[in-house]
C-alpha cells in the first residue's frame, strides 16, 4: 500500500514539474500597458544563461512576461458577449505612431440625409420571402427569387397603352433604365464624397437639351463605333465639332535627313553657346525707363533747392558773388 501511495505521489510530482507556476517574480517590476497588450521588461539579461542555451533562455523569458500580462488581464473587469467572457481593456499608455492617418468619417449620401431629416429608420429586410405561386419560401433577390415577374408568359395590356406595343420589351427597358439610374446615383455619391466630378458615363438625359449638349452627344455617337469614328460619314453641311479635341501631330519616322541634321545642330548650339540671347527692344525700353527715373529725380531735387536753399534765386549771397555784367564797348 505504501509503495502505491509513493508511486502516485511521484507521478503527480513529475506531472507538476512539466507545468510552471502562474506566479512569476522579477527583481524589477515590468511595465505593462494593458490597452496595447504590451510588456516592457527592464531587467538585466543574464549573459551566462544566454550563452549556454540561447533558445531556452529566450523561451523562458517570453513565457514569464506573457504570464504576467495574462495575470493582469484577468484582473480587469469582464462581461459576457455571445457566451464568451470578454475583458474590458483600459486606455493605452504608450502612444504608437500610425502608418497612415486616421480614416475620415464617410460622408452621408443624399438618401441618408433625407432619411435623417424625415426621421426614417432603416429596417433590415429578411432574405427569404413567401412565394404565392409555389407556396414556399424563396430568396427575395437573385437566382430563383420569389414573385419573379420576368418569367411571366402573359402580361395584361393596360387600357391606355398601345395594343401593338411589346409589353415584355417595355418591362425590360424600364428595368435597364432603373439599373442605369442607380449606377449613376452611386457614381454621383462617390464623386460628391471625394469632391470631384462624376466620372465619364456619356451624357445624362436632360429635359431641354441645349445646342452644345446636342453637339456633344453627336460627337460621342460618332466615336462610339469600332473605328472610333474614323469611317463615320459626315452629314451634309455639317460643321466640324468643337468637342472632338485636338489631335496630336507627330513627325514621320523617316524623312528629310538634312532637315533633321540642322534641327539637331541648332539644339546643340543653343546648349553649348554660353552667350545670352540679347533682346534689343527690351534693353532699349529698360534704358529709357532708367533715364526717365533719373530725370524725374533731378527735377525734384532742383525744386527743393530753389525754395529754401542757399543757392536759390532769392538768396543774398548770389548778388555779392555774382559776376559783373559785360557791357558793350563804345566805338571810337
Amino acid at each position: 500500500m505504501a509503495d502505491l501511495v509513493e508511486k502516485v505521489l511521484r507521478e503527480a510530482a513529475e506531472k507538476e514539474s512539466k507545468f510552471k507556476t502562474t506566479e512569476v517574480e522579477k527583481e524589477i517590476d515590468v511595465i505593462i500597458d494593458e490597452g496595447n497588450l504590451l510588456v516592457c521588461d527592464t531587467n538585466p539579461i543574464d549573459f551566462k544563461l544566454q550563452k549556454k542555451n540561447r533558445e531556452d533562455y529566450l523561451k523562458d523569458l517570453s513565457r514569464d512576461n506573457t504570464q504576467l500580462l495574462i495575470n493582469r488581464i484577468w484582473q480587469l473587469p469582464t462581461h459576457r458577449e455571445d457566451e464568451v467572457v470578454v475583458a474590458e481593456l483600459p486606455d493605452v499608455k504608450t502612444l504608437i505612431p500610425r502608418e497612415k492617418p486616421v480614416p475620415k468619417k464617410r460622408k452621408a449620401t443624399k438618401w441618408e440625409e433625407y432619411a435623417r431629416m424625415k426621421g426614417i429608420n432603416k429596417k433590415k429586410k429578411g432574405r427569404m420571402v413567401f412565394d404565392e405561386q409555389s407556396k414556399e419560401y424563396k430568396p427575395r433577390w437573385g437566382y430563383k427569387r420569389a414573385n419573379d415577374d420576368t418569367k411571366d408568359w402573359l402580361i395584361e395590356v393596360p387600357q391606355n397603352a398601345d395594343p401593338f406595343e411589346d409589353q415584355f420589351e417595355k418591362r425590360k427597358k424600364k428595368k435597364n433604365e432603373r439599373t442605369s439610374k442607380n449606377e449613376l446615383q452611386r457614381l454621383r455619391n462617390i464623386a460628391r464624397a471625394q469632391k470631384t466630378k462624376v466620372p465619364g458615363v456619356g451624357l445624362t438625359p436632360t429635359i431641354a437639351p441645349s445646342k452644345d449638349h446636342l453637339g456633344k452627344a453627336l460627337a460621342i455617337a460618332k466615336k462610339s463605333t469600332a473605328s472610333i469614328g474614323k469611317f463615320t460619314e459626315t452629314l451634309p453641311k455639317e460643321k466640324p465639332s468643337k468637342f472632338t479635341g485636338k489631335k496630336r501631330k507627330f513627325e514621320p519616322n523617316y524623312g528629310d535627313v538634312k532637315k533633321e541634321n540642322t534641327k539637331q545642330l541648332d539644339i546643340l548650339s543653343s546648349v553649348l553657346n554660353k552667350t545670352p540671347i540679347l533682346d534689343v527692344t527690351h534693353a532699349v525700353n529698360a534704358h529709357e525707363k532708367d533715364e526717365n527715373r533719373t530725370g524725374s529725380k533731378r527735377q525734384k531735387t532742383d525744386k527743393k533747392g530753389g525754395k529754401g536753399g542757399k543757392g536759390g534765386k532769392g538768396s543774398k549771397g548770389n548778388k555779392n558773388n555774382s559776376q559783373p555784367k559785360r557791357g558793350k564797348r563804345n566805338k571810337r
